[in-house]
């Protein structure tokens, strides 16, 4: 039994997190799309179709894609062991867990299924911090204050009807797209270049860096106490102006000849674009749920394929190089986002065929995922290295 957990899946955090996630984005907008449509009902659970779309978008796929992540990286910011075999499959059960605890009505008091559906995120906050600590590594520090404001929100997402918690969680994700997006895009860039002999420097940008963080922190503030307010306004327009003078020195011009950067870019783009829509709803020119989607299936639809072809490509020991079909679905993902978005604001009489399109296109993304990157994550590295 113990030869099961020394297989290659189970060797870095990356792997089964990343194909747990894709598989899930792609039944959640699947059976969302088919629901929509008027084909079929969803099963039963214990939140009403549209909350437990919206929490299962969030903490089901965006969580294990930023589990995923974490782990994988941790373990290479701190030196240490990364989480692998048991620890990791355990991981997994909580995460499997808290999907199967929403998703189905089990009877259970809703104070438990609260804990059971919750039990994920602090257990992965615990296997990061665990390093991170020993290391002393304050740096990302962060990270842990951010996972806790997300247990926090799954908490109170799930014992009100109220959309709040999950726009709060949301920004606590963009949090991480910023932060991260503010490390590696610039540098995954500047080597790219550099490596086409193309002349290009990083430009230190910390005090915009803090500021662009500090803002979102602001705007989630805002969404708590001031939603539909001049003040929501102002702090999202801030976000907007801080993220979009702060992209100026990341090369996104020379950035168009790798896929697996300009989907980087792409993803912050939207960040951007998502935060001024936001911004627009304090003005009563739209409702929040209109706008959403920009962060949501533009932002973190853009940033976390791109981050999952890319780490299983870096990690397996492949050269990053997107493929064909990585670059289809690199495109697709955008008409996915532009067509959920702008659809309905232009024509909303039609609102249903934009949204049940653009949740076609963007499984597909999706599955064009699983079908190439699968056989990398559950197999060894070609070149011999540890999994």
């Amino acid at each position: 039994m113990l030869k099961l957990f020394e297989h290659p899946f189970w060797g870095r955090g990356f792997r089964p997190f990343f194909f747990m996630g894709a598989l899930y984005g792609v039944l959640n907008i699947g059976m969302w799309a088919g629901f929509y449509a008027g084909i079929f009902s969803l099963p039963e659970g214990v939140l009403d179709p549209i909350s437990w779309h919206a929490h299962e978008m969030v903490f089901g796929y965006t969580m294990a894609i930023v589990a995923g992540f974490l782990l994988t990286a941790v373990a290479n910011w701190t030196g240490g062991s990364p989480a692998r075999q048991i620890h990791l499959a355990a991981l997994c059960g909580l995460w499997l867990l808290g999907r199967v605890i929403v998703s189905v009505d089990l009877g259970l008091p809703m104070w438990a299924v609260s804990v059971l559906a919750s039990l994920f995120v602090p257990a992965l906050a615990a296997s990061l911090a665990i390093p991170l600590i020993r290391s002393w590594s304050k740096r990302n520090f962060v990270f842990l204050a951010l996972l806790s404001a997300l247990f926090a929100c799954d908490l109170w997402s799930l014992n009100t009807e109220s959309r709040t918690p999950l726009y709060i969680a949301l920004l606590m994700i963009l949090t991480m797209v910023s932060l991260i997006g503010g490390r590696i895009i610039p540098a995954f860039t500047v080597a790219a270049l550099r490596r086409s002999g193309v002349i290009a420097s990083q430009t230190d940008q910390m005090k915009m860096d803090i500021a662009a963080l500090l803002s979102l922190a602001a705007t989630a503030i805002c969404l708590v106490f001031a939603q539909g307010t001049l003040i929501l306004s102002m702090a999202a327009f801030s976000s907007f102006i801080i993220h979009a003078v702060r992209i100026r020195h990341y090369h996104s011009l020379k950035a168009f000849y790798d896929p697996l950067l300009w989907i980087l870019h792409a993803g912050y783009l939207w960040l951007v674009i998502g935060l001024f829509l936001l911004g627009l709803t304090g003005l009563g020119i739209f409702e929040i749920p209109m706008v959403i989607h920009a962060l949501t299936a533009g932002c973190i639809g853009s940033m976390t394929l791109g981050m999952i072809c890319r780490v299983t490509l870096g990690h397996t020991g492949r050269n990053l190089m997107a493929s064909r079909m990585t670059t289809l679905s690199f495109v697709l993902i955008q008409v996915a986002a532009i067509v959920r978005v702008f659809g309905p604001m232009l024509m909303p009489d039609e609102a249903i065929l934009w949204i049940v399109g653009s949740a076609v296109v963007w499984t597909l993304c999706f599955i064009i995922y699983l079908v190439i990157y699968t056989p990398m994550l559950v197999s060894a590295r070609p070149d011999g290295e540890d999994a």
